[in-house]
């Protein structure tokens, strides 16, 4: 039994909706955030504090997106990953990293310096400058959505690529920033928040939440792990 450590909202939800997707039976802790300091005992588990936490045998890993990558490619193959043999397989392992190196990076700079840090660190120019940073990296997936109005963005089908880049979207939408979504990237943002998987993940930690004792809702600021 595959087990998610996993805090509301946060990066661990890359690995929950792939959990979803692809209908593998797992078990959900749930945890108050920042659990380094809110639930101590997970240090035992992960020195680190953080999540997500994914543990599967004797395979035990803590970055979302290559737990996305290690789902797909263990548990569905051909499916929500793209083969090696594929020519899409380089654009797939592009966007599956980009959507956390350089789409959630800067936003979590723009967290930092408008909602973790005192009154008298905040940055609001580091905030500006960083979400400007983040929507001009958008110019990448809004080209690669308008041929023919694509629906995905590798392969012609939805893969784990997607659960990485659409996680960076949702941040967006809480800080405020998908109304400056290119067009075909707001499609593809709503598009996907229709998906049966991604609505059942939601309600997975939702009612994980409440019946584990935590906040069925992030911080105000939706803090998006650590």
């Amino acid at each position: 039994m595959i087990t998610l450590h996993h805090c509301v909202s946060a990066r661990s939800f890359r690995p929950l909706w792939m959990l979803e997707e692809l209908g593998l039976p797992y078990t959900l802790r749930m945890l108050p955030f920042p659990p380094r300091a809110l639930a101590r005992e997970f240090l035992a588990d992960n020195p680190l504090g953080t999540v997500p936490l994914l543990v599967d045998g004797d395979t035990r890993m803590t970055e979302s997106a290559a737990i996305c990558q290690y789902l797909a490619a263990r548990h569905s193959p051909g499916q929500l990953d793209v083969p090696l043999a594929d020519p899409a397989h380089g654009a797939y392992l592009n966007w599956l990293h980009m959507g956390e190196a350089t789409l959630t990076f800067p936003q979590t700079l723009v967290l930092r310096y408008t909602h973790f840090e005192p009154e008298a660190r905040k940055q609001p120019q580091v905030a500006e400058d960083y979400s400007r940073w983040f929507l001009a990296r958008l110019k990448a997936m809004d080209a690669a959505l308008q041929p023919q109005q694509q629906e995905f963005l590798c392969a012609g089908r939805f893969t784990a690529a997607d659960v990485s880049v659409h996680y960076a979207l949702m941040l967006a939408k809480h800080l405020g920033l998908a109304t400056q979504f290119p067009d075909a990237v707001r499609r593809y943002h709503q598009r996907l928040e229709q998906r049966p998987a991604f609505q059942r993940a939601l309600q997975a930690q939702h009612q994980a939440a409440l019946d584990q004792g935590i906040p069925t809702t992030p911080a105000p600021d939706m803090r998006p792990g650590q």
